[in-house]
């Protein structure tokens, strides 16, 4: 059998470590958060991240200097991965070294600009100020055309922020009185070039027409820059939908069960292909899954997570109490932490309960938003009583993506619905969804849109029908709508309820 005790004092060695999957996804853990199991025939390695707990069977593992290599394998040994436990570094080494490594990116993807456009003429090459994530680089084309590019170095931004930022910083390059460029190239890696193309064909035709999707073709050497061709909405719905996968009756778990009866009316319970999420009025705080058969649990908030065992369920019950004390829209102290926390989430809650509070004509699914969190986070799906699918986006503070999250939404639900899926799926109790496109409600408190969501509503194509609804700022105690607007084609004004 493996060691299990000696990787045990190894990983409590350090108060922190970086575990490092093969497939490059990075997270913190605490040495409190991995578990070294053995039951005489098997040694497991478990630990806790943002989906839940995960147990893998281990084979072996190796000291490297200060990293600890791990070999595991999944269930049955169907899946093997090896997976490194790296000391986590000091935050001003660990920045400095980030920096280097993001700048070095910026200047290959700026010379991929010049091996594959002979003739160009680079200029200023620099991460933007906002966060440092994004290479902006200025150049001139062969015919001497002012142009920019843009491009994540992180690999890890949504498209979204992508398109707002190309966007923002191409207004200001279109402003200059010397040099101006109505010009930018959206640079990504082939596995994030086929979004950012579907994102830019729902687009508005002026921005259709001034920002243009490149993929690092690396399969020549040295890899070239290949501009992708600018889709039109309908080219869209050729695509095959993605498959829709509603189990008939979800049951909660034995574990579950006898969670939710700790706070009957507060709390609620949602499935998704890694288990059983536990929300205190949207706020996650304990997740159940199988795991070789066992239901295993965690439970707490944020990075102050606990595995849940018979010792352990009298802390899960304080939780709770906590819980029906400051998660309440009336509490103690509006500051603390268990109030502040997930304020979307407390929102979709409520409007889950009852989506009529929003817009009296809608019918929740009771179905499809059990399982939002293997459906790209959409936060609500309803019907309209005239039979148009609704797709429902909550923010509760100032969101410049907001815009284009909802138009990529609404993307995915339209060729579900062109596709048949969601009418074989019966999300709605036998209620028949229209042959019309989809409408997008967009729901924040009064103040809490981003000042740009207006000038980002104009970019997105007409097709794609948006509200806007302003809620009370009090939401948590009552859910009223103060004023709707309607963004399809024109723009009317403000409709006063």
């Amino acid at each position: 059998m493996v060691g299990a005790d000696e990787l045990r004092d190894l990983i409590s060695s350090r108060h922190e470590w970086l575990l490092v999957r093969e497939q490059g996804k990075t997270f913190s853990l605490r040495a409190s958060e991995i578990e070294i199991s053995d039951d005489g025939e098997r040694t497991l390695f478990g630990f806790l991240d943002d989906v839940g707990f995960h147990s893998w069977r281990l084979n072996e593992f190796q000291l490297d200097g200060n990293e600890i290599t791990i070999d595991v394998a999944g269930a049955f040994a169907k899946r093997r991965e090896m997976i490194r436990l790296v000391p986590r570094t000091s935050p001003a080494d660990l920045a400095a070294e980030v920096e280097l490594a993001r700048l070095m990116k910026a200047n290959e993807i700026a010379s991929l600009i010049e091996q594959s456009f002979p003739g160009t003429r680079l200029g200023r090459v620099a991460l933007n100020a906002d966060n440092g994530r994004l290479a902006q680089i200025e150049f001139k084309t062969a015919d001497h055309r002012p142009v920019a590019a843009l491009a994540d170095v992180t690999g890890a931004l949504v498209t979204e922020t992508i398109f707002t930022t190309a966007i923002l910083w191409l207004e200001k390059l279109a402003a200059r009185k010397k040099r101006s460029v109505s010009e930018i190239w959206i640079i990504c890696e082939k596995r994030h070039a086929g979004r950012a193309q579907k994102l830019h064909a729902l687009l508005a035709e002026r921005w259709k027409n001034s920002l243009t999707i490149f993929e690092i073709d690396r399969r020549n050497d040295p890899p070239r820059l290949k501009p992708l061709p600018k889709r039109k909405i309908r080219e869209l719905w050729r695509e095959k939908a993605k498959k829709l996968v509603l189990p008939p009756s979800p049951s909660p778990s034995i574990t579950a069960r006898k969670i939710l009866e700790l706070s009957r009316g507060n709390i609620d319970l949602v499935f998704s292909r890694q288990g059983e999420t536990l929300r205190f009025h949207g706020l996650s705080f304990a997740r159940v899954r199988a795991v070789f058969g066992q239901e295993k649990a965690w439970f707490g908030i944020g990075r102050d997570r606990s595995i849940l065992s018979d010792h352990t369920w009298g802390d899960l019950s304080e939780l709770v109490v906590a819980l029906e004390t400051y998660r309440d829209p009336d509490p103690r102290n509006k500051r603390h932490e268990y109030y502040r926390a997930a304020p979307e989430a407390w929102l979709e809650s409520i409007l889950s309960r009852n989506i009529g509070l929003l817009d009296a004509n809608l019918i929740l699914s009771p179905i499809y938003n059990q399982f939002r969190s293997s459906n790209d986070k959409i936060d609500l799906l309803a019907l309209r009583r005239d039979g148009r699918l609704v797709i429902v986006e909550l923010k509760t503070q100032p969101d410049r993506e907001m815009i284009f999250q909802a138009a990529d939404y609404w993307r995915k639900i339209e060729l579900q619905r062109r596709r048949g899926v969601l009418a074989a799926a019966d999300l709605f109790d036998g209620r028949e969804i229209s042959d019309k496109p989809a409408i997008v409600y967009l729901a924040a408190p009064a103040w809490s849109f981003h000042r740009d969501f207006e000038y980002f509503a104009r970019c997105i194509a007409p097709e794609i029908e948006l509200w806007r609804f302003e809620v009370h700022e009090n939401w948590r105690a009552r859910v009223k709508v103060l004023a709707r607007r309607n963004y399809a084609g024109v723009e009317p004004g403000f409709t006063n309820l």
